[in-house]
């Protein structure tokens, strides 16, 4: 019996039209999608399927939307695999995946869920104004390189480090906007083959986000979580974490601390995972899988 890992995308990953092929197929999926609707107080398979694609990449829009969509995509994945989740060892998620991942394994309610990421997104949205900052993705140099990069681009009290280590090749950072323009010159003297800005509102995983804290402890604070059915390989250490009581100060911490994707892939590798599932809008982490190891098998399960 092969051991599965299931992964879940994050913010970026949205886009127009997302959710409707699900809804069309997929009983289960349009009541997720209904559901959703009626706690968030709109209607968000319209919003994902007719936009306007601006307020779909607004924070506050895009992390239900992502959220609902990988638990619709999940419901119909497993109606169509029977049996699969005994073979589940493991799960994880960027960033706002780590909801989707702590949703699959019964951590948290479904309804719960919809509730936090949109308190979530709210907070952050709310931080990213407050702020003129963003984030980028730098491909081609090595961690030690795009700190350098960082640290040659910072302007005077300004932030700019490192966000995201996806995989060997592909570091996201983030900080004030200022800063961030200066980096893509940096970027590319340093070698760098890409320099690309990212969907989202601000500066995502720097304490330039301390001002959603408090908000998002509040609303993990009101929350049931359960033990998870199995292991969530966290985004702040890597490492497997198994009890409740784990969870509100591990995504309290992941919203101002660098996301360490590339070293959870290994962890989920060195444990004996054989067979990935990315649940969810787009194809980004079977690519981030593929780069820390080619022969990684990853199918993708979507719309």
């Amino acid at each position: 019996m092969p051991k599965v890992a299931l992964l879940f995308p994050g913010q970026g990953a949205q886009f127009l039209g997302m959710g409707k092929g699900l809804s069309d197929r997929s009983s289960a999926a349009r009541e997720l999608f209904q559901r959703a609707s009626s706690i968030l107080g709109y209607d968000l398979a319209k919003l994902c399927a007719e936009g306007p694609e601006s307020d779909l990449h607004l924070t506050n829009f895009s992390q239900p939307a992502l959220f609902v969509h990988s638990m619709a995509a999940l419901t119909d994945f497993l109606d169509q695999r029977d049996g699969l989740l005994d073979s589940v060892v493991a799960v994880a998620g960027l960033s706002l995946g780590e909801y989707s991942a702590l949703c699959c394994a019964g951590a948290i309610s479904f309804d719960d869920g919809v509730r936090l990421v949109q308190q979530r997104g709210a907070a952050m949205q709310e931080a990213a104004l407050a702020i003129p900052s963003g984030m980028a993705s730098v491909l081609g140099l090595s961690r030690e390189q795009v700190d350098a990069v960082c640290d040659a681009a910072r302007l005077p009290g300004e932030i700019l480090q490192v966000a995201n280590l996806l995989c060997p090749g592909n570091i996201a950072i983030s900080g004030h906007a200022a800063s961030l323009d200066a980096a893509e010159a940096k970027a590319t003297e340093a070698g760098a083959s890409r320099f690309i800005r990212l969907s989202v509102a601000g500066a995502f995983h720097t304490d330039i986000m301390q001002p959603a804290v408090e908000r998002l402890q509040n609303a993990l604070s009101s929350t049931h979580f359960n033990s998870p059915r199995f292991p969530l390989y966290a985004n702040v250490d890597a490492q497997p974490h198994t009890l409740a009581a784990d969870f509100p100060p591990l995504l309290t911490k992941q919203v101002v601390s660098p996301v360490l994707w590339e070293r959870t892939l290994g962890q989920l590798l060195a444990s004996g995972v054989d067979q990935f599932y990315e649940i969810g809008a787009g194809r980004v982490l079977a690519g981030t899988l593929k780069r820390v190891d080619r022969k990684a098998a990853c199918e993708c399960f979507g719309d």
